[in-house]
């Protein structure tokens, strides 16, 4: 049995409906039940789940209360999943708050599970038994890579690029984050910097050393005086980002006494284009700037945080070090191709969508993912 929680988006709920078609039991569920009856993990669990919920309740009443909804959701789910052997759990992210504790449930009853997400590039989606971003499956040995790649022809060439032949910017839902086309920064010695989400899952979770967004700007600040003269950082909002950046900006601005500038206009891949390099926490522009041949370093937890592919900068000197050595970073291409050709075939399956925004996985995929799931959880 496949059971999944419903999402009231017509575009979430039509992939799940995709992706168990066929499927002989099916069960889709308008929310988590609630038990009051605690397993050993419960409270653990629950205390895991609140901590990266994505709206964190307000004082401590509010906190009790979600914690003790989380806990109820949690003791559910892994009874629910109990009296179901054999069934795999699927929800959309599943990493944070009420999805983490209905997924933590379904793996500690020894079920399988599936995580759906949005992918990087369009025309695809991520369908992961291990998670989502860098809780997926992707190796994180870039041996594998070559070794996959290794007398194929085809897993070494370009075939990979034509996953971002329709990548365009997103859009803004902000009047202060734009996306206007520009000419005038060819001329700049400037590395990139796309701040992502504050409270999204990607800087929650997997942040790493700077544990926030506002902790890379402090980070950038302060790596920005081991920059060459004539260099700059610059940076640019989240155009999904809910609040305004301005009160940290404004210190990081001061602090770099000129080094960082701020640009919430020009078009994001404009300015991936016009740089020389990227530097992000794990934000899917960072591996996008790939299509662009740009050298990039990550600061935080992702599933391209390879060396060649990228250069990690783990901690503060690090970034130091990758500011003052910046005139010559640079990329292994060979493994570049052999990374992208995996994600594009292996990793993020295709989909499908209509002009109502009806998306489709690839039947094979899905049936890949399932079976996958299944085997996952007998392990």
């Amino acid at each position: 049995m496949i059971v999944y929680l419903r999402e009231w988006s017509g575009r979430k709920d039509s992939f799940f409906a995709s992706v168990v078609r066929g499927e002989e039991r099916v069960r889709a569920l308008p929310l988590i039940g609630l038990s009051f009856r605690d397993f050993p993990q419960s409270a653990a669990r629950a205390r895991a789940a609140l901590a990266v919920a994505k709206r964190q309740p307000k004082g401590a009443v509010g906190r009790a209360l979600k914690y003790h909804l989380i806990r109820a959701q949690y003791n559910w789910s892994r009874r629910f999943f109990s009296c179901h052997p054999g069934a795999v759990a699927m929800c959309w992210n599943g990493l944070t708050g009420s999805r983490r504790a209905f997924m933590e449930g379904a793996r500690d009853a020894g079920a399988g599970t599936l995580f759906a997400e949005l992918a990087p590039f369009p025309g695809r989606m991520q369908l992961d038994p291990a998670g989502v971003n860098a809780a997926g499956s992707v190796p994180r040995d870039p041996g594998f890579f070559t070794a996959w790649a290794a007398g194929r022809a085809d897993r070494q060439g370009e075939g990979w690029r034509a996953m971002g032949a329709a990548l365009t910017a997103r859009a803004s839902r902000r009047s202060d984050v734009g996306q206007a086309e520009t000419t005038t920064l060819g001329a700049e010695n400037f590395l990139f910097v796309p701040l992502q989400v504050p409270n999204d899952s990607q800087i929650t979770l997997f942040a790493g050393w700077v544990r926030s967004v506002e902790g890379m700007l402090d980070a950038l600040a302060r790596a920005s005086a081991h920059l060459p003269e004539g260099w700059h950082i610059r940076v640019k909002e989240h155009p999904s980002a809910k609040t305004s950046l301005a009160g940290p900006l404004a210190r990081a601005l001061e602090a770099a006494q000129g080094r960082i500038v701020v640009d919430n206009r020009t078009d994001t891949f404009a300015q991936v284009r016009a740089s020389r390099g990227v530097i992000t926490i794990n934000s899917s522009v960072g591996l996008q700037s790939f299509f662009h041949d740009k050298p990039v370093i990550v600061l935080g937890e992702a599933y391209f945080a390879l060396p060649g592919l990228v250069r990690p900068a783990g901690d503060q000197p690090a970034l130091d070090a990758a500011m003052a050595e910046v005139e010559t970073l640079s990329f292994d291409p060979a493994l570049r191709a052999a990374f992208m050709n995996y994600l594009d075939e292996i990793h993020f399956p295709r989909i499908s969508e209509d002009a109502d925004g009806r998306v489709e996985i690839d039947p094979k995929a899905a049936k890949s993912r399932i079976l996958a799931a299944k085997r996952a959880a007998l392990a």
